[in-house]
Formats: structure tokens, sequence, C-alpha cells
């Protein structure tokens, strides 16, 4: 690994059980019956255990998409083509995608970051959206790596700097998603190789393939495997063999985002696969994250249940985006108002229980 990939791993210290404690403590006093408020307290304290804060301040929030192109489009994965790519980057930067319009009503900052779609923008930039381009989309990873490891540390660390960039605008909570062709192909082979859990279990249709696509798809996924089999025993590696830059750089957002204690919800079935492969590369590293809802994508409720995570919400969404992670941090937004707002017992005059 590179000095700036590696210093972030290092700079991840564990969470802060005292700082759980006194908030569960003032849990406790509000005027409730114990532990009635249910996740939501434990969405409090476990916050409050990342930031290193007693307190469980709430800064503000910022959503991180990544947007890329995927070789692996020539097999034919996709109900669309992969020129729907760019054209999402410009509708997000827009503000007309479903993630802008939820960005927008729910108050949290929007970084749109191309980090390698085929189509290069950047001499003339679209609205919104910032430039940190590896390259012009994957290679096919059925003939050849994805990445190089280079281009895989290189993706990682658009990641890790955009999230020192949020952070540097004080936000205290961060949310990630993708758009990017192809990518429900790459996620499902990520999350294949890295659980063992058998391919047909975690395929889904993606953007919507009929039931021949979803047959090309899932023998892409297990011939990947197969010609991959060795790179799955290491994070950085399998993001190189079979990821794409979007999720790499999502990857890296999980890393930075607990180095710099920094809550990150985690969005659906793909950058589940990001934050996997992240959690490879730094274990223990889910103890900083929430999932955000379980996603209705292909095997995303058993990915999360091997995880032993428990998402927010199950809307039966499929979008990616970040949308899902979007609408679950106005839940945790929501339950650090009730821990700041709400009376105790004894500022209320209320009697406790007996």
């Amino acid at each position: 690994m590179n000095n700036r990939l590696t210093k972030t791993i290092e700079a991840i210290q564990p969470l802060d059980q005292e700082a759980a404690q006194a908030a569960a403590k003032r849990l406790e006093s509000l005027t409730k019956p114990p532990g009635s408020l249910g996740f939501l307290e434990d969405l409090v304290q476990r916050y409050a255990a990342i930031r290193h804060d007693a307190a469980a301040q709430f800064g503000g929030g910022a959503v991180l998409v990544f947007v890329a192109d995927h070789g692996i489009t020539a097999a034919a994965v996709s109900a669309y083509p992969k020129a729907v790519t760019v054209e999402m980057l410009r509708n997000i930067g827009n503000g007309g995608a479903a993630i802008s319009v939820l960005a927008r009503r729910l108050g949290y900052e929007l970084f749109v970051t191309d980090v390698g779609v085929e189509v290069d923008t950047s001499r003339t930039p679209l609205a919104g959206v910032r430039y940190r381009r590896v390259g012009a989309g994957t290679r096919n990873f059925l003939e050849a790596p994805a990445m190089s490891r280079e281009e895989a540390i290189q993706a990682l660390e658009v990641g890790i700097e955009t999230t020192h960039e949020a952070a540097a605008r004080g936000v205290t909570l961060l949310g990630i998603g993708e758009m990017g062709i192809g990518n429900s192909t790459s996620a499902a082979t990520i999350l294949a190789g890295l659980t063992r859990l058998e391919p047909r279990r975690l395929v889904g249709r993606g953007s919507g393939v009929d039931e021949a696509g979803w047959q090309r798809k899932l023998a892409a996924v297990e011939a990947a495997l197969e010609r991959h089999r060795s790179c799955f025993d290491d994070g950085l590696r399998t993001l190189a063999a079979v990821g794409g830059y979007e999720i790499a750089a999502m990857a890296g957002a999980c890393l930075a985002a607990a180095a710099v204690q920094i809550p990150v919800v985690v969005d659906g079935f793909i950058a589940t696969a990001a934050a996997l492969a992240a959690e490879r590369m730094r274990p223990g590293l889910s103890e900083y994250m929430f999932f955000g809802h379980r996603s209705a994508e292909g095997g995303h409720s058993l990915v999360l249940e091997t995880l032993g995570a428990r998402p927010i919400l199950d809307l039966a969404m499929r979008l990616g985006e970040g949308t899902g992670a979007a609408i679950a941090m106005k839940v945790i937004e929501s339950a650090l108002a009730l821990f700041h707002e709400m009376a105790t017992f004894a500022s209320a005059g209320v009697s406790e229980k007996l």
C-alpha cells in the first residue's frame, strides 16, 4: 500500500466506549420509559462512540456520490447502454436525479465526483461535478483485472480526499453512493468472492435485465470468480481484480471516515460491496458504519445477515446513488435531535419509574 492509504488505515482508533456509556446515561434520564426509543437509542450511542463525543453533537451531513464506467458492460450484463453513465452524471450534477432531490430536501451537501466515466467531460465541466478521474472506465474483468493495483489505490484515495474535504467543512455524518452502468455485476462479484456465498443467491436484476440478461450476468460473475479466485483473500486485490473506480472510492471514503471519526452511512448493494472490501483492508471497520437500508437488489439481505448488520430502513429500494443512505441519515439526525432536545425527568418535573 502507498503512504497515504497506509496512514489512513493506521489512523483509525478504537470506538470511544466511555462516550457511548455517557450517551446511554443521558438517554436513561429522558422523559420516556427506559429503552422505548428502541434502535434509535443504539444509533445515538454508536454515533457518540464513533465521534468520540459524549454529547453526540451534529454538525451537518453530506452525501458522497462517485461515478464511473465498467468494462464488464461488454458482456451485455445491463439493461441500459454505457452512455447512460455520463447522462446520469449530468443529471445528478444538474439537480434532476433522485439523490439530488433528496440532498436538497434533507439539507445535505452533495459531492458528485467523476472517478472514471468513459466519456471525459472535464474539458467542458458539467455543473455540480468534481473531476478526480483515474481512467476512462475499468477493463473487462473477464479478460483482465479491472484495474491495476496502482489504479485501485488511486481510486481509494479519491474517496479519502473527498472525505477529508467534507470533514473540513464541519460535516459529522456521511452517506456514500454511486452511479455506473454495470456496477451491480462488479458488486456481486466482490460480495461473492469475499463472502464465499453462492453467486446465484447474490446476482440481482440490477437496472432491470430480463431473464436472458440475468443469465449472462450470473455467468459473468461465475467466470470472474474462477478467473480471479486467488485475489479474494485481500480487499485491495479484490477491488483491483473485479471492482470499479467508484466502488474503490467508496471503500476509501469508509476508511477515511473512520480515521477522522465521522460515521458513514452505507447505501445499498453496491455500496455494501465497497464497505466489505474496506472491512477486509481494515478488520473491524464495520463498527464505524451504519447500513442505511435493506436493498431489494440481489442478495443484499443475505449479505447483511452474513455481516451481522442491522439496516436502518427497509423500503424495497434498489436505486443506488446514495438515496437510501440519505433517508437513513435523516433517521440518525432525528435520533440525535431527540437525544438533545427532550427534557429529562429532573428538568421537566416528571416522576421517574418506581
